[in-house]
């Protein structure tokens, strides 16, 4: 029997290598560090307006894609329908059998453009 989705999300995240993980962050962060430090230097306040620039940023991803996205997801949904919401991705048709060969239809050929532009020489 399928276990909740939260459940198995759980059991996913906790086979992570943690360890690894954080320690990648935190050599990417560091490197991120020392080179706005090399490239800005200490002065002027930077980090400062820097930290609340990434505060800022921080809350508009979070509010986006905590609130923003969800809600998107529910209203169309609930609004038009689940039948619209699943209509965006195209279906693909279905090839039509192939026509008998004595008519005409089936006979035509594929020309490139450039022999049409050609001017006829007979």
């Amino acid at each position: 029997m399928l276990q909740p989705l939260r459940r198995r999300f759980q059991q996913h995240v906790a086979r992570w290598p943690w360890r690894r993980v954080a320690l990648l962050a935190g050599i990417s962060f560091g490197l991120a560090l020392m080179l706005i430090i090399y490239l800005f230097g200490v002065s002027d306040h930077f980090f400062g307006r820097l930290f609340f620039a990434f505060l800022v940023f921080v809350w508009l991803l979070s509010v986006t894609f905590l609130a923003v996205v969800p809600f998107v997801t529910w209203a169309t949904a609930n609004w038009f329908g689940r039948g619209w919401a699943e209509a965006s991705t195209p279906v693909p048709r279905p090839r039509r059998a192939a026509a008998s060969a004595g008519t005409a239809a089936s006979a035509r050929t594929v020309s490139s453009p450039a022999s049409s532009r050609r001017p006829q020489t007979r």
